[in-house]
């Protein structure tokens, strides 16, 4: 059971032998933290509320259930009822995104390949609480009104479904970003690119064009725009726009802003247009988008068109022409009233680049290359590779 899959050079695993004693001893820690009282966290079972009572008695009760046990088995219950129990493992690898898809399926990413992971919840109780845990840190709420939920969580992007939108157990995803992004320094190490696309990249960046960086999910879109924004001069001021916070300010001239959105009604909403608009405010040098999903797809174009320069994004598609045929569709929720050609003309005018990013069958991440829309004819975008 803990044994962490060899992709993390782990060698480290537990018996039948221990792993019976691990069992014998969860049942009895949970026939111990039912029998306290209905107000200790561990006997309430109303799934995802905030933990607000003391959880001393809880932990002397699995203290003197665990006390002749191994140190490794005291420290595994320990986690299972009052930590992250079998993710208390992933946490020290250089893994980049969990999933617990319920308490017995848990999944990691490692060097862009997903693996099982061989340990899990021992119970459904203690699975509730460590949901309600990151819940509870994460200031997250979900409900039968609204049973999703997004947040931060140490140094992670929190996602969570409950029931019965995910069957008959919560589904959680956390995504971690790295503590040392990437530069075109580390970029170039990895042999991310050929020597010329590098080069076009930097190019980009230092002559203020206006490019969109774009690929698949996990294929790096975010920290290639980390790369390219680490790049500024430091009295050169970017205003960053994001739905989650994952780019890092490039220098102290620059500064973020982050939407908000209340599943429960309880605030108002701001979005990413609302959030250019006042961007434009704020004298940018540079307007970054961390993720382009919705209507500001419009607003941002707009700006583009209008004399800001050296302005870049991410969108999620797989190509070059399927970035402009998603652009087209996503300018068009922001702009219903407008025509085909119109939007178009928008699109050719105002980008100057595409970056197209992806992974090979190894799970590396790489740079399939630099892209700049040619000509706009009657039948669409001409394109054509740079580099």
């Amino acid at each position: 059971m803990f044994k962490i899959e060899a992709a993390l050079d782990e060698t480290k695993t537990f018996s039948a032998a221990n792993e019976e004693v691990l069992e014998t001893l969860n049942a009895r820690c949970l026939a111990a933290l039912n029998q306290l009282e209905a107000a200790d966290p561990f006997t309430q079972s109303r799934g995802f509320s905030a933990l607000e009572s003391d959880e001393a008695p809880a932990r002397r009760a699995v203290a003197a259930v665990t006390a002749s046990a191994s140190h490794e088995i005291q420290r595994r219950l320990e986690d299972e009822f009052f930590g992250c129990g079998p993710l208390s493992s992933l946490f020290d690898t250089n893994c980049s995104e969990i999933i617990i898809n319920g308490r017995e399926s848990v999944w990691f990413e490692l060097n862009g390949k997903l693996h099982r992971h061989s340990d899990h919840f021992l119970s459904d109780l203690s699975y509730r609480n460590f949901i309600a845990r990151v819940s509870r840190e994460a200031n997250m709420v979900a409900s039968l009104d609204c049973p999703f939920a997004d947040g931060r969580w140490r140094d992670m992007r929190v996602h969570l479904i409950i029931p019965p939108a995910s069957g008959d157990q919560a589904v959680m995803t956390l995504r971690r970003h790295p503590s040392n992004p990437w530069t075109y320094s580390r970029l170039k190490n990895l042999e991310w690119a050929t020597p010329e696309q590098f080069r076009h990249l930097e190019a980009l960046v230092r002559e203020k064009r206006n490019f969109l960086v774009i690929g698949g999910t996990g294929s790096g879109k975010t920290s290639v725009l980390n790369a390219c924004l680490d790049s500024l001069e430091p009295a050169e001021r970017a205003v960053i726009i994001e739905d989650t916070n994952e780019l890092n300010a490039p220098n102290a001239a620059s500064t973020k802003l982050l939407s908000r959105r209340d599943p429960q009604g309880h605030l108002k909403e701001v979005d990413q247009s609302e959030l250019l608009r006042q961007a434009l405010r704020m004298r940018p040098d540079r307007l970054v988008m961390g993720e382009i999903r919705g209507g500001e797809a419009k607003d941002l174009l707009m700006a583009f068109a209008t004399g800001h320069s050296g302005c870049m994004g991410t969108l999620h598609a797989d190509n070059a022409r399927q970035a402009l045929l998603r652009l087209e569709m996503l300018i068009q929720i922001g702009a219903p009233q407008w025509n085909v050609q119109a939007v178009r003309s928008l699109i050719y005018l105002s980008l100057n680049a595409i970056v197209v990013v992806g992974r090979t069958p190894d799970g590396k991440r790489r740079l399939d290359g630099i892209y700049r829309v040619a000509a706009l004819e009657e039948i669409g975008f001409l394109i054509e590779k740079i580099a």
